[in-house]
């Protein structure tokens, strides 16, 4: 068999977003947290802006939400993703693996799909772990123009894949 042969390939190459069992689906989420951001949308372009606000149901420490069963009733404004929905769904970072499958791009190296580690995330500084304020945090701050201050570029970078 060769290295091109379907068998051999990582579901994700070769099972469609639509087809992948549940299990596969939620395997392909990273945990970096970025979609948990608040996020301002420009309503003129449609632009997206991120901030280093970030979710209160969003467990930093574990790298997830701390209710992921619960997290749309709990959080309304919380989006559950779908690949029904994946491609109406302008804020999803760039460096999500979602996002990339759909655009028919690769899981990057940092993945931990890809390297079988899920501290991989982190070290790439892919992930928000030790870079956002937590919403309730906020509270007294939540003003348009505190908000406005608080947005960030990191969420929107790709780490550009390693040279061996």
């Amino acid at each position: 068999m060769t290295k091109t042969d379907k068998s051999e390939q990582p579901y994700w190459k070769n099972v469609p977003l639509a087809e992948m069992s549940k299990a596969q689906w939620e395997a392909l989420c990273d945990h970096c947290g970025k979609c948990c951001l608040v996020k301002l949308e420009d309503e003129e372009t449609g632009d997206i802006a991120f901030t280093d606000i970030i979710c209160d149901m969003y467990d930093e420490a574990a790298c997830g939400c701390a209710n992921y069963a619960r997290r749309t009733e709990l959080v309304p404004s919380c989006v559950q993703l779908t690949p029904k929905n994946l491609g109406q769904l302008t804020f999803m970072p760039p460096s999500c693996a979602y996002r990339l499958l759909y655009e028919g791009r690769d899981l990057p190296d940092w993945h931990p799909l890809v390297s079988g580690d899920a501290m991989t995330v982190v070290e790439a500084g892919m992930s928000v772990q030790g870079r956002v304020r937590h919403e309730s945090d906020m509270a007294d701050l939540f003003s348009p123009d505190a908000v406005e201050a608080r947005i960030v570029d990191w969420p929107l970078l790709e780490k550009k894949a390693e040279k061996k």
